[in-house]
């Protein structure tokens, strides 16, 4: 390659930094990402800590414990510099269930931004989840059978269990469980277990966070259940070393199940000096590996599946796609919301029709609602689920709609996502948001306006399917003064539309400013119906 090609190659190539504060390490890992968007690791560092241990046991961080963090976060600082990281926008840091559920967290985080100046995020169960997919995903694809095998993902933390379930190349379930390896030693030494009955006492508890998945999956049954995770990992070193390399192996359950029994059987200083682990790793090892087990066993599976991909595998290609919603994953949360309206027996057509129709609003008028991209996944969920309320009633269903929405999980949206969700759909129809209404007011004000600009949007699209007989299949919107108007092509009597729109558009005005009028027009330019 001559100098000038080199140099070019050079220009293509960007580093950035991931960082994972967990409940028993720090961890960052430093890549470089090409111009194909591959991901190649350039160095590792992991530090263990204290912080589940903290949090699980006494609700809070203690003051030692921050000092740790800081004085390892400053150290991954100077790491950074020597590799020239000095553009937040190359790094990104988060913290799970340990940081999250402390009751000092600001503190913590405040701490850490001063002290190593390291902006850290709080990541939730379902941004764990859709992050853990990511990262799986190139795996599922190259073992093969993904269209023929439902699979079950699991990963066991220090705090919780994260759990997804893949079927024909879809998310279908995924949820988070207080089964954590950590809170389990947590609970186990609170009560001085002796170690000779460690395994029995751990197998009854973990019995029942398994039954209660067990009870989630529908009665198809899983063949195959990939395992992630630091502990499970350990697994793979002892009982095939020979593949210790490999990104995805295979091992029988008996083994698997006879080394993690073992394992849960001798006492925390026993497997340090026997496995060589650092103090926090071998707490965890026992509980993590034999939920692993009970789990294969419940769902009756021959053998585990075990990745060596993590959360910072996800986090890197993230950043290598420069994008946190891409098309595949709109897909798979649209996916899980048509899931969840089929559970409540919802009309698909009217609701996809809806849909389509408010994602064009959302397009024609950036100028007007000015918001980022992202949130027309967040418009288009809403208008699927807007009517599942019907399933409890027709009255007030707008309210029975937030109701199911809130207390559901879909996949890839974080609580805040599925609390903006529900609020748009609860605003459908009938009253306006009003400070008044508990759920709105609780809302910061910058999420109130985006719940007030969307609800108006999804509002204007129910309008125009007010028959539920999908009639308007293209619109223009244009503008003229104090007025937005929507040219409907193909509709011979738009009469039913401009009832609706007359009733329905008043919170676009109060938003907007604008009346919204429906004409009828000939041309040939519009929205296209979709799905």
């Amino acid at each position: 390659m001559d100098a000038g090609k080199k140099q070019k190659s050079a220009e293509h190539r960007r580093q950035v930094a991931v960082i994972d504060i967990g409940t028993s390490a720090i961890r960052m890992e430093i890549a470089e990402i090409d111009s194909a968007g591959h991901v190649h690791s350039l160095e590792a560092l992991q530090h263990p800590v204290s912080l589940g241990k903290d949090t699980f046991a006494s609700g809070k961080i203690e003051s030692d414990t921050i000092e740790e963090c800081v004085s390892i976060l400053k150290g991954f600082r100077r790491v950074l510099r020597d590799y020239g990281l000095d553009d937040p926008a190359a790094i990104r840091a988060v913290a799970t269930s340990s940081v999250r559920e402390a009751a000092n967290r600001q503190i913590f985080l405040n701490r850490i931004q001063i002290a190593a100046h390291i902006k850290v995020e709080l990541i939730d169960e379902a941004e764990v989840n859709r992050l853990t997919y990511i990262a799986v995903r190139d795996d599922l694809e190259k073992w093969g059978g993904l269209d023929e095998h439902d699979t079950l993902i699991a990963e066991v933390g220090g705090g919780s269990t994260e759990v997804l379930l893949v079927q024909e190349k879809h998310v279908t379930l995924s949820r988070s469980y207080r089964l954590g390896a950590l809170r389990m030693r947590e609970t186990l030494d609170a009560h001085r277990t002796p170690a000779r009955r460690m395994p029995t006492i751990l197998n009854r508890h973990i019995q029942q966070s398994v039954d209660q998945i067990h009870r989630a999956i529908p009665p198809d049954p899983v063949q195959r259940l990939i395992a992630l995770g630091g502990d499970v990992r350990l697994a793979v070193d002892e009982l095939a070393p020979e593949h210790a390399d490999d990104r995805l192996v295979s091992i029988s359950l008996q083994r698997f199940y006879s080394f993690a029994k073992e394992v849960a059987s001798l006492d925390v200083d026993d497997l340090v000096k026997q496995y060589h682990l650092a103090y926090q790793d071998a707490e965890t090892l026992g509980p993590a590996l034999l939920a692993y087990a009970r789990l294969a066993d419940s769902f009756e599976v021959q053998e585990l599946l075990i990745s060596k991909v993590s959360l910072r595998d996800g986090l890197l290609l993230e950043m290598a796609t420069r994008s946190t919603w891409t098309d595949h994953f709109r897909d798979q949360v649209i996916y899980s919301a048509m899931n969840l309206g089929r559970k409540y027996d919802y009309e698909e057509s009217h609701a996809l029709h809806v849909a389509t129709l408010a994602c064009h609003l959302f397009k024609e008028l950036v100028d007007e609602h000015e918001l980022e991209p992202r949130y027309e996944l967040i418009l288009h969920v809403a208008a699927i689920l807007h009517e599942i309320g019907l399933y409890v009633g027709n009255q007030s269903h707008h309210k029975h709609s937030y109701y199911l929405i809130v207390n559901s999980d879909l996949f890839g949206l974080s609580r805040r996502d599925i609390q903006l969700v529900a609020l748009i759909a609860r605003y459908h129809r009938r009253a306006t948001p009003k400070p008044t209404h508990a759920e709105y007011a609780g809302l910061p004000q910058a999420d109130q306006l985006i719940v007030a600009k969307l609800a108006a949007l999804l509002r204007v699209a129910d309008a125009l399917d007010q028959n539920h007989m999908r009639q308007v299949r293209t619109l223009q919107c244009l503008r003229e003064p104090r007025r937005l108007i929507l040219r409907i092509q193909g509709v011979q009597d738009l009469t039913l539309e401009r009832i609706a729109l007359r009733d329905k558009g008043r919170l676009f005005f109060e938003t907007y400013g604008l009346t919204v009028e429906a004409r009828r027009d000939l041309s040939s330019s519009g929205v296209r119906h979709g799905h």
